[in-house]
């Protein structure tokens, strides 16, 4: 890190930034889905093409990203409740921090099939 710098570049400082970024993630999916949502009421046929759109490979990615982002912020606001309210929080803050991924790890590999199988056989054919 250069000199003179506040951030110290460890795990503290990587999940109020990971946190944010997600949050901001989330956010935007939720703005285009009301957007797609509302397209039903102007143009059932735009809405439908859209919803074909959707049905891609390359959006099965996002969608894992997704899922990706949403478990990630839960789980860490879940930390950040945690070592606000908890009296010992600040002091196992860290601890908690490398629980979160490795429990959002977990959840990552249980998740690969019910979100990417369809892609998976749609590339490769089943």
């Amino acid at each position: 890190m250069p000199a003179g710098t506040l951030y110290r570049g460890r795990e503290g400082m990587w999940s109020w930034v990971a946190h944010r970024v997600t949050g901001v993630l989330i956010f935007f999916f939720l703005f285009v889905h009301v957007l797609d949502t509302a397209l039903v009421r102007v143009s059932p046929e735009a809405y439908d093409e859209v919803v074909a759109t959707y049905k891609t490979p390359i959006v099965a990615l996002l969608e894992y990203g997704l899922v990706a982002a949403i478990l990630f912020h839960a789980l860490n606001g879940l930390r950040i409740v945690a070592v606000d309210f908890w009296a010992k929080g600040p002091r196992y803050q860290k601890q908690m921090l490398w629980s979160v991924v490795g429990i959002w790890v977990v959840l990552m590999v249980g998740a690969l099939y019910p979100v990417l199988g369809h892609a998976v056989r749609e590339v490769f054919g089943s």
